[in-house]
């Protein structure tokens, strides 16, 4: 018969007495489902192996803390607090990271883009860009205004619209290929390319790319 195998609090007192040895086996005994639980919660597979091999970097750093008994839940504490900091790091940088420019701008671009003068927030209403936005449902317009008129961030317009982060994003994807398809129609019903953003009636000056 074979020695009988180690249970885990005797393979964390060898861990934190310094034994490579016993981490080897306690990996080998509890990476697999770790892996799995890990993998439920976040589908990249390059996080959830950094996420794992932190773990384990942490019991063996602090494998005197355990209390003694089976090691599963204490294992799992520290893996998914390892996840949420390898997430919010992850968040972190995606927020922060340079933005490149477009090759060139779509058609609805080009239109929104005519919205960041000082004429824009009410330019909303005058124009091609207003005849498009008029076929959009008011709360894809509320999302346009706060992400390109006002210059909000998603977690901003979240927070100014009341609706989580996720939400605006799919709105605001949504709104985009609404309003290229509206604006494409009313290129085909005039057999031209979009205008650009008209000045409203209050402003003397001429409409931007109209005619005299």
């Amino acid at each position: 018969m074979g020695a009988p195998e180690e249970n885990d609090a005797a393979l964390l007192r060898a861990v934190a007495a310094g034994d490579q040895a016993a981490l080897a086996r306690l990996y080998d005994r509890h990476a697999g489902w770790l892996h799995v639980r890990l993998t439920r919660r976040c589908p990249d597979p390059e996080t959830v192996r950094e996420v794992l091999q932190d773990t384990f970097v942490t019991v063996w750093r602090s494998a005197g803390a355990h209390r003694g008994g089976e090691a599963g839940g204490w294992l799992w504490t520290i893996a998914a607090r390892r996840l949420v900091d390898a997430l919010r790091a992850r968040e972190r940088a995606e927020r922060y990271a340079p933005v490149p420019a477009p090759l060139a701008p779509s058609a609805e671009d080009s239109v929104l883009n005519g919205l960041d003068g000082p004429d824009g927030v009410d330019g909303l209403e005058y124009g091609d860009v207003g005849t498009a936005l008029g076929r959009l449902g008011p709360e894809l317009r509320e999302v346009l205004r706060a992400t390109v008129v006002d210059g909000l961030t998603t977690r901003e317009a979240a927070t100014l619209l009341g609706i989580p982060e996720g939400t605006v994003k799919s709105r605001a994807l949504r709104a985009r290929r609404e309003l290229r398809a509206a604006l494409a129609r009313l290129a085909g019903e005039r057999g031209g390319p979009p205008r650009p953003l008209a000045t409203p009636p209050s402003s003397p000056r001429r409409p931007l790319g109209g005619t005299a």
